[in-house]
């Protein structure tokens, strides 16, 4: 949520924020309903002093003075529940209308009305060149016995999967790696719980503009969360850091659970796109003069990563038409996957500046003792189904063996996925 002193000071930039976003909001109507919620709260407030003026005139009046006294207490009671009814009314008005209003894109983010107009800034790595049909990830798992998708549909359904064997060796070497890495730099381990409550997901931002991919557990009132950084956001919730513990950085590792809606073709074959998967989330806390060097060290390490797994990667800047509401810049990575012949999203990070702050109520104490809301980055570690699939697919022989990365060679009892194991 924006700070609507801000939005009052810069009506124009707000608006063509959320234009840029091609998300449909009508500033000047928020201001009218501001205006309004204004005018409301001083009315109410000068009735409430009248009250207590008259309360404090009772104490020293007579009999007679004290009945007309309370006969004007009453109809200032009358007054006050019409304009605290109106008021209540105009205030939820205006808390839904706040609510619309996403992050405006920093001055950098390049501008776009689609996803084709990200812009590609560097290509990394040698895509491999095989003198054989490569097969995709979904016939080298079920070759090896290691992606189980059917078996996934008869107990779960469409879009669910079983890992098995080297599969899952390799998903928790890469949940090694990423800890070992990011312990050494400073972050805290943890793991988080699946499920949120509806309002700490509204507070993180992606309700207004994203329910229908978010699974409900309507008897509990809760979300399924759909990444870590979804919980680990709220984590500090109505808290104040002090100035000299931030930044304050997570790595969280979670199960993460998304509908998918509106998927087909190769992205619903195999385990790219898939209702639950797992993933290793970066999360920071910072002060607003830091946030963008912070967005830098997070893209700085995703980029490690990928190189340290010699994973032909492109990274990309995303355009304003492709931020989500709460993000304000957002950086993508996606890794070559030769079963499609294409470049594929693994990793995404976001400077969110003070926009689920605001909402979250977290917040730092400055030298001077003033309190001002933090800002709150998030940034992907491992995607784990997707990296495996470009392992796989990026790896393979001709005989369907799979090569393992040697960065994660110390953490698995195999350097190869044999063929026939």
């Amino acid at each position: 949520m924006l700070d609507i002193q801000y939005i009052r000071e810069n009506p124009e930039k707000v608006q063509e924020g959320a234009d840029k976003k091609q998300v449909d909001v009508d500033i000047d109507e928020i201001l009218k309903v501001d205006e309004k919620r204004r005018e409301l709260i001083q009315k109410v407030e000068k009735v409430r002093a009248q009250k207590n003026k008259a309360s404090e005139k009772i104490a020293k009046a007579d009999e007679d003075k004290k009945k007309e006294i309370i006969a004007e207490m009453q109809k200032l009671d009358e007054e006050n529940e019409g304009l605290e009814e109106e008021l209540k009314e105009i205030e939820e008005k205006f808390e839904k209308l706040m609510k619309q209003v996403p992050n405006p894109p920093l001055e950098d983010v390049p501008y776009g009305e689609t996803d084709e107009d990200n812009k590609v800034i560097e290509q990394v790595g040698e895509r491999p060149d095989f003198d054989f049909e490569p097969k995709d990830h979904l016939e080298l798992g079920q070759m090896h016995d290691i992606i189980d998708t059917k078996r996934a549909s008869k107990t779960s359904g469409a879009r669910f999967t079983f890992l098995k064997g080297e599969a899952v060796q390799i998903q928790f070497a890469l949940v090694n790696l990423a800890f070992e890495t990011l312990t050494k730099k400073g972050f805290t381990p943890v793991v988080t719980p699946e499920m949120i409550r509806p309002e700490m997901m509204e507070g993180m931002g992606y309700v207004e503009r994203g329910r229908d991919e978010i699974f409900y557990i309507e008897k509990d009132d809760l979300f399924m969360a759909g990444t870590s950084e979804q919980v680990i956001g709220p984590m500090h919730a109505d808290e104040i850091f002090e100035k000299d513990n931030l930044p304050k950085r997570y790595v969280g590792y979670s199960s993460c659970f998304r509908r998918e809606a509106g998927s087909y073709g190769k992205d619903t074959r195999g385990i790219l796109r898939l209702h639950q998967f797992d993933k290793v989330e970066m999360f920071s806390f910072t002060t607003p003069d830091k946030s963008s060097e912070e967005h830098e060290f997070l893209f700085e390490i995703e980029r490690n990563m990928m190189e340290e797994l010699e994973i032909p990667h492109q990274l990309i800047d995303i355009c304003s038409a492709d931020l989500g509401d709460p993000a304000a810049k957002k950086y993508d990575i996606e890794a070559w996957m030769p079963g499609q012949q294409r470049y594929r999203e693994t990793h995404s990070t976001s400077n969110c500046t003070d926009f689920q702050a605001r909402r979250l109520n977290t917040r730092y104490r400055k030298e001077d003792g003033d309190l001002e809301h933090v800002h709150m980055l998030n940034g992907t570690l491992f995607a784990i189904g997707r990296i495996l699939i470009a392992i796989l697919e990026n790896n393979q022989n001709e005989d369907g063996s799979v090569d393992i990365p040697e960065a994660l060679h110390k953490y698995l009892p195999f350097k190869k996925i044999q063929n026939g194991s």
